[in-house]
């Protein structure tokens, strides 16, 4: 296990990919590999992007770490980009540890931090959770895990990846990556390995193979950069939309006013990376992959008319419990038709921002890290899978 310590950097815009280079994090396509073929949609129409994350969170990674708390937003609206048959598809993702010593032995020093899931604070919070400690990574141990304990989607136009990273060599433990990997493959899972280190150590360690068995795309990244942010003249006016759209979050059930306030401290949790982090996660709450019906009245209904007249008066937030149902229909359409608003004024703003980000980054030198990587690769086998990219 390395000792050198990382600094900050995850899941970034999407980029198309690029052809090895002697800098670093530049994919290797594996060219020798039979690509993902383009399948046949189910009958129903139905799609997800699924997407699992394995970070090892041994000593050395704490870099790594950071780059996850730092890019999350930006992979999300990469992801919302996407559009099958002109819709956008379900979006879940999972978060994985392993090769942490505080896990159990028994489990291959594994943890699933979260299930599959569309609580994108969910994943937020859990990211903010993670902390570093010592380690044995094994990565056809934690490859298996996600692939037999995950709830795997079974339409054939669903998309699902995996994404381990890590620095060690690739082949230890006592599970066998390549028949991990190969289990992941007869249920269409692609396998993607992304190397936090040198290009040639990543191939003389396994990461390579690894990617190529599992069809997948082989990274390597230097998480000692910092990621290169671009501040745009339309970032503030974002943030302020975002302290908007939350006074539209109606909150209702058991969880309803922690959820609520789980909203908020993500936000706060945004921006102690950066300002345009927070950005980040401003535009995602414009997409329609940010959904929070399990807590908010206002995406409940959008689903449920008749979510109302199932509720308690004691799973109403306080200001509502003593309005007639007809009453707390009329606000929660009120909020609806608010949040719609906001929501179209991202949307534009947030167009105008990719369009300077996209201008200024082709000036500079591009920032190659572990989000850039994650983000190229999901547009690369979108693509090859009939998705259509839409910004």
């Amino acid at each position: 296990m390395k000792t050198s310590i990382f600094i900050t950097t995850i899941l970034a815009t999407a980029i198309s990919l690029a052809s090895c280079q002697n800098s670093n994090a530049k994919p290797i396509v594996n060219n020798a590999v039979e690509t993902p073929t383009i399948e046949t949609p189910t009958a129903d129409g139905s799609t997800k992007i699924q997407v699992a994350l394995l970070l090892d969170t041994s000593n050395s990674m704490d870099g790594l770490i950071e780059q996850a708390k730092s890019r999350l937003w930006n992979i999300v609206n990469t992801l919302t980009t996407l559009k099958y048959n002109g819709k956008t598809p379900d979006i879940e993702i999972s978060l994985y540890e392993y090769g942490n010593d505080g896990l159990s032995a028994e489990a291959n020093y594994i943890r699933q931090v979260t299930p599959l899931s569309t609580d994108l604070d969910l994943i937020s919070e859990k990211l903010f959770t993670l902390r570093t400690n010592g380690g044995n990574e094994y990565c056809g141990a934690v490859i298996q895990d996600a692939t037999k304990n995950l709830v795997w989607g079974k339409d054939n136009n669903n998309m699902k990846l995996i994404y381990v990273c890590g620095n060690e060599a690739f082949n230890q433990g006592g599970i066998n990556y390549k028949e991990a990997i190969s289990d992941a493959l007869k249920n269409n899972i692609y396998v993607n390995t992304i190397f936090c280190g040198d290009q040639t150590e990543g191939v003389n360690t396994h990461w390579k193979d690894g990617a190529d068995y599992g069809k997948g795309k082989f990274f390597n990244i230097d998480s000692n950069k910092v990621v290169q942010y671009i501040v745009t003249p339309y970032d503030v006016e974002i943030t302020r939309y975002n302290d908007r759209i939350n006074t539209t979050y109606i909150n209702y059930g058991s969880r309803g006013y922690e959820k609520k306030r789980s909203q908020e401290k993500e936000d706060d949790n945004a921006k102690t990376i950066s300002s345009a982090n927070m950005t980040a996660r401003a535009v995602s709450k414009s997409k329609s992959a940010y959904k929070n019906d399990s807590w908010d009245l206002v995406d409940k209904m959008k689903d449920d008319k008749s979510a109302i007249d199932k509720l308690k008066k004691e799973e109403l937030p306080a200001e509502l419990q003593n309005k007639t149902k007809e009453e707390i229909k009329a606000i929660v359409a009120t909020k609806s038709k608010e949040r719609e608003t906001i929501q179209k004024e991202i949307a534009e703003l947030a167009k105008k921002r990719q369009a300077y980000i996209d201008a200024e980054a082709k000036k500079t030198k591009k920032q190659d890290d572990l989000g850039n990587a994650i983000s190229t690769s999901i547009v690369s086998f979108a693509k090859l899978k009939g998705y259509t990219v839409e910004n």
